[in-house]
């Protein structure tokens, strides 16, 4: 049987927290940008990054190690 690794799976949902944080709230700062259209466009890119880093992340925590004998 192999032994999950929950560090893993802890930072994994802990990005996805922050990353949801970040396309909800960083937008509101897009009416200071001299393009908000863009800008709001990056805020979507990099959190849509985060959330699939966090997705391998919880992924490869579930699967887990072969436990040492």
């Amino acid at each position: 049987m192999r032994q999950r690794n929950w560090r893993l799976v802890i930072v994994g949902i802990f990005f996805i927290v922050i990353a949801f944080a970040i396309f909800l709230f960083v937008p509101s700062l897009g009416a200071y940008s001299t393009d908000p259209v863009e800008f709001t466009r990056l805020v979507g890119q990099i959190s849509q990054y985060i959330i699939g880093v966090s997705v391998a992340l919880i992924i490869f925590g579930l699967i887990g190690t072969k436990p040492k004998q």
